[in-house]
């Protein structure tokens, strides 16, 4: 049996330990994309690997598969693979920025819970390879619009980031007429309005760069592992940038002043994560941090109309002072 068909047919008993009544033809061929014969095959290894597995017909003479306890005792031994863990990290960290601190507690229980049903070892890896993963994806993900994501270029690209192994990417730049074939060394990701792989040439200057996903036309693993550079910060990072979007030439001082009616909100707010406020005795707050991406900072000004004011750099105070509108019913 080749490694997919295990892990489809461990997924398989998940599934018929879960439900209820068991897993029936229908929902093996809607979960895993495959057709009636395809399912009935996959129910034969099934009965082939658990011969204790149970089946039933409902009114409509469907047949189903039910696993019990036993089984389900021996697949909580496979434990929660590092994927999952991963996915579930970053929900209850989600959850925490969100402010939805029993949402939170709930998925620290179910994560705990499923850590305990594995050995030692198991554990440890698991957790260790999930943190990986969570440094290499950063947190700065948002609400609000967004660009679709490519769930099969994303596969790619947390493949080689866990590795972790070259990428060859097929990636059209601002100036390219046509997508061109570069060969990276893969470090992170930045999540925001747009996403960017974070990643250094492999036989370029060592400088870590910035490639828009929406760019990458293909994406596919080479044989090739890389050692990642021990002094790269993904947080320090994505910090010289207010959004996803980063300039050397437009990096700089940063400071907005709020008018004493925004300033309340605007306390709530984390701008960029080296911000620092100053609150004045007539209510006025201002806040200043260093960072590039002056369209990104000037797209997030407009929502609070003429109730800020930019007093550097003067390139954005220019950008957006035609667009400070008086007539917005609320702050964001």
């Amino acid at each position: 049996m080749s490694y997919y068909k295990a892990v489809d047919l461990l997924r398989l008993a998940e599934l018929a330990t879960a439900r209820h009544l068991g897993v029936g033809l229908t929902e093996i061929e809607e979960i895993f994309q495959v057709d009636r014969r395809t399912a009935q095959r996959m129910t034969k290894a099934l009965e082939s690997v658990f011969p204790h597995v149970e089946t039933s017909t409902d009114m409509e003479r469907r047949k189903f598969w039910k696993l019990g306890g036993g089984d389900l005792r021996l697949i909580a031994s496979q434990g929660i693979r590092d994927a999952e863990l991963t996915a579930l990290e970053m929900s209850i960290r989600r959850a925490e920025r969100d402010g939805s601190s029993n949402d939170a507690e709930s998925l620290r229980r179910l994560r705990d819970r499923l850590l305990a049903t594995m050995p030692g070892p198991h554990k440890r890896r698991a957790e260790a390879d999930a943190e990986a993963l969570l440094e290499a994806q950063g947190f700065a993900s948002r609400p609000g619009p967004r660009v679709v994501s490519d769930m099969k270029l994303l596969s790619v690209l947390t493949e080689a980031l866990r590795a972790p192994l070259e990428l060859k990417i097929f990636y059209r730049g601002a100036q390219d007429s046509s997508p061109k074939e570069r060969l990276i060394e893969p470090h992170g990701l930045l999540l925001g309005t747009r996403r960017y792989l974070v990643a250094r040439p492999s036989n370029g200057d060592g400088r870590m760069r910035r490639f828009r996903l929406d760019r990458i036309h293909e994406a596919v693993t080479t044989p090739r592992t890389f050692a990642r550079d021990p002094d790269f910060d993904l947080n320090a990072f994505a910090a010289q940038a207010f959004g996803s979007f980063h300039s050397d030439t437009e990096f700089g001082m940063v400071e907005w002043r709020f008018t004493a009616r925004a300033a309340s909100t605007a306390k709530q707010f984390i701008f960029h994560p080296q911000q620092e406020m100053v609150e004045h005795s007539d209510g006025t707050l201002v806040v200043r941090f260093s960072a590039s991406g002056l369209m990104e900072m000037a797209w997030h000004l407009y929502q609070w109309g003429d109730q800020v004011e930019v007093i550097s750099p003067k390139s954005l105070r220019e950008m957006v002072e035609q667009h400070r509108r008086d007539d917005f019913p609320a702050l964001p």
